[in-house]
């Protein structure tokens, strides 16, 4: 069986993937560029992030790379991780009462084999108050998150009404497609 490298320093990806019973080593390389070409669609932004970031690391015969990105989009506009508050607050109004998506692209990599994939999930918020998205940019500080929101802390718990799709899509890793490829490439 193939070790898994997870390239992420993120907690959530920690978690989810975790979550599967695999047992991984995380290896980060800081500073990779995570931009992209325009014409992109929305589905092929996150996956072409994804395959950047395993195009920088150098896989052994017994690895397997696994690497993602993720985005929220709001009418055709990608809301990447904010800037700071007065950026957060401006996504969070944006969401407040509608609906967006939230694609995340995957790559998996071995020395012979690389699956890319995106997984999209519909979130819906409820109208927010602006004391509601203060108290959550003051106390949760969402600036490492696309969207300026992390489904599963306190935004969620109060703001979402409705979703469609994978839930754990949308904190950053869909662990059900992952584990259905991971069968193949193990």
């Amino acid at each position: 069986m193939r070790k898994i490298i997870l390239a992420s320093n993120s907690p959530r990806r920690k978690e989810l993937l975790g979550g599967l019973g695999y047992e991984f080593e995380v290896r980060v390389i800081d500073g990779i560029d995570e931009s992209y070409p325009d014409g992109l669609t929305m589905e092929e932004i996150p996956r072409y992030i994804a395959a950047a970031k395993a195009s920088a690391y150098t896989v052994g015969a017994d690895e397997l790379l696994l690497t993602a990105d993720t985005v929220v989009v709001l009418d055709e506009e990608v809301l990447g991780k904010p800037a700071d508050a007065a950026d957060a607050a401006r996504m969070l109004h944006a969401l407040s009462g509608r609906t967006h998506h939230v694609i995340t692209g995957v790559c998996l990599k071995t020395q012979d084999d690389e699956r890319r994939f995106s997984v999209s999930t519909e979130v819906t918020f409820k109208a927010l108050t602006d004391e509601e998205i203060d108290h959550y940019i003051s106390h949760y500080h969402p600036y490492d998150k696309a969207g300026a929101y992390g489904i599963q802390e306190w935004i969620g718990y109060i703001g979402v009404t409705g979703i469609r799709g994978s839930y754990f899509n949308v904190m950053g890793l869909p662990v059900q497609r992952i584990y259905q490829e991971l069968q193949g490439m193990l």
